[in-house]
């Protein structure tokens, strides 16, 4: 694996981020990694506006992962709600998915979700991703039987093909180091 680091994104980084993201998770694109939701949704992931927005907030935070010479390999979004952590958007550029630098990214926001006194990460997964839930069970975070409906009326968040839902997960941070 390459030499890569962690930054805190800011508005600057909108631009590059929304095309990261969008590579990542919709389109032809996004069939060259493992994450790709394009059997599930159509249109984008995230839009410019939608991320300046979400940037704006005092309790969000994107943790870009960049190369030694400043290329943008992944991101994760992160807003705290009091001691959790939502840990949200994890993406890696689908021709760099399975290097590992997807639980790089993972590692650094639970250090980062620590830091802010944070006791429990959380995410919400579309249920149809057994894949994703999977890997996600594999770095220790367990469903917790709750469900969320997904925005099924919102093409700022995609165009679902079918009926979605989001399952809930969760992990404990009292072990990390």
């Amino acid at each position: 694996m390459q030499q890569v680091h962690t930054q805190i994104a800011s508005q600057k980084d909108v631009p590059l981020l929304v095309q990261l993201v969008n590579s990542a998770y919709r389109g032809a694109s996004s069939r060259n990694g493992w994450t790709t939701e394009a059997d599930l949704l159509d249109g984008i992931r995230i839009t410019g506006n939608a991320l300046r927005s979400t940037l704006s907030d005092e309790n969000t935070t994107i943790l870009k992962l960049l190369t030694h010479t400043g290329e943008l390999v992944g991101c994760v979004l992160l807003q705290q709600k009091q001691d959790i952590m939502y840990l949200g958007m994890l993406t890696v550029q689908p021709l760099l998915q399975n290097a590992g630098f997807g639980k790089l990214l993972m590692t650094d926001a639970e250090h980062f979700a620590k830091q802010k006194g944070c006791s429990k990460m959380e995410m919400t997964v579309i249920a149809d991703r057994t894949e994703l839930i999977a890997w996600y069970q594999r770095r220790g975070y367990r469903l917790t039987g709750e469900h969320r409906p997904f925005p099924m009326n919102d093409p700022e968040f995609g165009i679902p093909k079918k009926n979605l839902h989001f399952e809930v997960m969760e992990k404990l941070l009292t072990d990390l180091h």
